[in-house]
């Protein structure tokens, strides 16, 4: 068999059981070091974001409403959410998707009752994963010398806690993705140990993350069941294949039977016209012609540039390793939906891929480097992959941190910080997409959008379009239609107006979803999905 084929093999990369003590031991300064550089730069990125003003309620605000019932022993119920997608009042999160693990971040809520405390969460989450990443590194290393064992287990969570995906992530405030990097790291690091029982419960609370992460778990298991195989291990043999059958059995029962028990409506995220209107036609469809499937992932440009930019940035790396079999149903995902919010890497979904794609590299790193004739090039290759990855960080969050000005909010954006200051806790309010998150913890705050709610007060921008208005006109006509209905102007400044409810006259088109409400999709801007880097 060819060295091509030998790399491409599933049992390519052995299960190495047992790390080097004192390349563990020796460097728990640096991973300490490092781990506090992951935190600080996440949080940052976030408070910064913040703090300009940048972060919208969706999705921040539907977080911290869910979260914060959780934390007071409540269901996860977001108005923020339920309002502008129409869904039925005490409409739970958990019917939008199955997210049981956010329960856990509850108690910060009792330490600090704000949106924040979820930024806070989520970098010490993806903190969390440095010492994995540095095991992980030990372990596809544990061949080599042990020098060069320690510098690739520190330039691996440097490369980890500096990560462009983990930056975008953290620019986004905060997502479920928070859980599934550590997680995702837990399970590939524990299962190189051959400690199955720690992969069995990470694989069953990444499948508690989002719905879809159970089709990870279970292409995770099948490397698992073919790596066990080659090396004869019965044990891991056995947990392989009970991944790869029990994780898209999850992922269909939380799909199809947990989400619509919630409350959600089935086939709602479906994101796949071209393949057919659901699921079980998209199967018929493609399996009579599978070129839909090439028609789809390449139906505009962008779809093979994300690709390319995911695996050109660590050299392709990952293609040589069956871990990376793991971001096939994630990336399948992204490529094959109609949804152009998908296709950027400005957003938290490239997060998910991550711990894939990076402990992929390391391993085929490792295989090289345990080679002498192909030890000089592994060598190489790894400084190529870091300076690409702390490069890319850069103008994707790193940079912007060093910016003055961008910890600064627009004067419109400002405006409203002001305004906002001026609404009574505890009143009603629809307000503007990026100054929801700072309401939702003192007052009954939802979204405006199209559709009115008839608030005490609406805090909106007539002049910039914000999501998820299509046009700043539509603003603009809101804004006419409220004052000729009941609302009076009390604040206007730098293109922000704040209106407040002093008539009881009926306001056309008004609506509050009730019992018998129909869940709705948004509408897409035309100028979304055409740039890779911006959202």
């Amino acid at each position: 068999m060819s060295d091509a084929v030998t790399a491409l093999s599933p049992s390519a990369v052995p299960v190495v059981p047992v790390a080097p003590a004192a390349a563990v031991g020796s460097g728990r300064q640096r991973t300490a070091l490092l781990m506090l550089l992951c935190f600080a730069v996440a949080f940052a990125l976030g408070l910064q974001q913040w703090s300009a003003v940048q972060i919208g309620g969706f999705d921040l605000s539907i977080f911290d409403q869910g979260i914060r019932g959780y934390a007071h022993f409540g269901l996860p119920i977001s108005e923020v959410k339920s309002y502008h997608h129409e869904f039925p009042p005490g409409f739970s999160l958990l019917g939008d998707h199955f997210s049981p693990v956010l329960a856990l971040l509850a108690p910060l809520y009792w330490l600090w009752n704000d949106p924040r405390t979820l930024m806070l969460g989520q970098a010490l989450l993806f903190a969390l994963g440095v010492p994995l990443v540095r095991r992980i590194a030990v372990r596809t290393f544990a061949a080599s010398d042990a020098r060069t064992v320690r510098r690739a287990a520190d330039l691996a969570g440097l490369v980890y806690a500096l990560g462009w995906p983990l930056l975008a992530a953290a620019r986004g405030g905060f997502h479920e993705v928070g859980f599934a990097v550590p997680l995702t790291l837990l399970m590939f690091e524990r299962g190189m140990a051959r400690r199955y029982g720690t992969v069995a419960l990470a694989a069953l609370l990444i499948c508690c993350t989002k719905e879809d992460m159970g089709l990870m778990v279970g292409a995770y298991g099948l490397v698992l069941a073919l790596r066990s195989r080659r090396g004869h291990d019965g044990r891991g043999l056995g947990y392989g294949l009970g991944l790869l059958i029990a994780g898209p059995v999850v992922s269909v029962a939380a799909i199809t039977w947990l989400i619509p028990a919630m409350g959600g409506q089935p086939g709602y995220y479906w994101n796949y016209g071209q393949l057919g209107p659901d699921a079980g036609s998209a199967v018929r469809n493609v399996l009579g012609d599978p070129t839909l499937l090439l028609h789809s992932a390449f139906s505009t440009t962008i779809k093979p540039l994300l690709v390319l930019w995911l695996f050109g940035t660590l050299l392709a790396l990952p293609l040589r390793s069956a871990t990376a079999l793991c971001a096939l149903p994630l990336l399948a995902e992204r490529i094959l939906s109609d949804n152009p919010n998908h296709w950027s890497i400005a957003h938290h979904y490239d997060a998910f891929l991550w711990p894939i794609m990076l402990t992929a590299t390391l391993e085929v790193l490792g295989r090289l480097h345990a080679q002498e004739r192909t030890r000089r090039t592994a060598r190489r290759l790894g400084v190529t992959v870091a300076a690409f990855s702390l490069l890319a960080a850069v103008p994707l969050g790193l940079g912007s941190l060093l910016v003055p000005g961008d910890w600064q909010p627009k004067s419109s954006a400002a405006a409203m910080v002001r305004a906002a200051a001026l609404i009574p806790d505890g009143a009603s309010v629809e307000a503007d997409n990026q100054i929801v998150p700072r309401l939702t913890s003192r007052t009954d705050a939802v979204l405006v959008d199209g559709t009115p709610r008839g608030r005490d007060y609406v805090l909106i921008r007539p002049e910039v379009r914000t999501f998820p208005f299509l046009s700043a006109q539509q603003q603009a006509d809101r804004v006419q239609l409220l004052l000729a209905h009941g609302y009076q102007q009390i604040w206007a400044e730098d293109g922000a107006v704040l209106l407040h409810r002093v008539g009881t006259q009926p306001i056309p088109g008004a609506h509050i979803p009730g019992p018998d409400s129909k869940p709705v999709q948004d509408i897409v801007p035309k100028d979304v999905g055409r740039n890779l880097f911006s959202g």
